[in-house]
């Protein structure tokens, strides 16, 4: 059992229940988040009304619950304190160039989560903005170069399967995290969608470890293997752009002539 600093398991299970819009999910109500985080209704009710009387929820007239504008300002306070209203420009000049989505994403425990691009333009609901790390090249990458400490992928949740393709077994997707890390990209062939071909790179801070990870995502007709070095080479002219943009000048990387190589 988790031990918990005084006042921790309340905290902890009102985190909980904001996490249970983190999937896009409908407005619920107090016993659907009940059911969600196997709590009594009495709990989650009470955390609920909390939780809305400070804004980070809102309850509609049929008492069913929705994120609030707490969330909301926060969530855009940290987005522009990252700069990341700053990418848009290069996402979408890379997306036009190369005639693919291109998308940026970071690391949430055991999926990559898209923070912008052209996935995340047609997502109004918000569904579908987090990916398994195991199945996407986004997630591969930042497998790949993790964080100190989060390298250990048997602590992954169980491996499931996509599509027929999809790496399902630990042992496998250590050696694909092996080969991404020494080729310096990821790809996922068909291994989240039938017909979708995603190449990805990290965008690597000076020790090496991936805060983010960029996509270009079509097609096997329009990614194909013999035009893979050049959609790798504008992804990775990308990726050196936002790694000004997004990092800190202490965090960044050197570049050509200053003794730092890149993948």
């Amino acid at each position: 059992m988790a031990h918990h600093p005084p006042g921790g398991q309340a905290v902890r299970r009102a985190l909980d229940v904001l996490l249970c819009f983190r999937d896009g999910a409908a407005p619920l109500t107090a016993s659907g988040i009940a059911r969600r985080l196997g709590l009594s209704t009495s709990t989650a009710h009470r955390l609920a009304q909390t939780l809305a009387g400070a804004e980070f929820l809102a309850r509609d007239a049929s008492a069913r619950y929705r994120l609030g504008p707490a969330v909301t300002e926060l969530g855009l306070l940290s987005f522009h304190r990252q700069g990341l209203h700053r990418v848009a420009p290069e996402l979408e000049h890379l997306a036009r160039v190369t005639g693919t989505t291109a998308d940026l994403a970071i690391r949430s425990g055991d999926h990559a989560v898209l923070l912008a691009g052209g996935t995340v333009r047609r997502s109004e609901d918000g569904v579908g903005l987090r990916r398994p790390l195991h199945s996407t090249a986004l997630g591969k990458v930042l497998l790949a170069w993790p964080r100190p400490g989060a390298d250990d992928l048997s602590g992954l949740a169980p491996l499931r399967p996509l599509t027929g393709r999809t790496i399902a077994d630990v042992d496998e997707l250590r050696a694909e995290v092996e080969r991404v890390r020494a080729a310096g990209h990821a790809m996922n062939d068909g291994e989240s969608a039938e017909g979708v071909r995603t190449l990805a790179v990290p965008l690597l801070d000076r020790s090496g470890h991936a805060p983010y990870a960029l996509a270009l995502r079509s097609t096997p007709e329009v990614i194909t293997d013999a035009r893979v070095p050049w959609f790798l080479a504008h992804a990775q002219s990308c990726a050196r752009a936002m790694e000004v943009l997004l990092l800190p000048p202490e965090d960044r990387r050197g570049w050509p002539g200053q003794g730092t190589a890149r993948p």
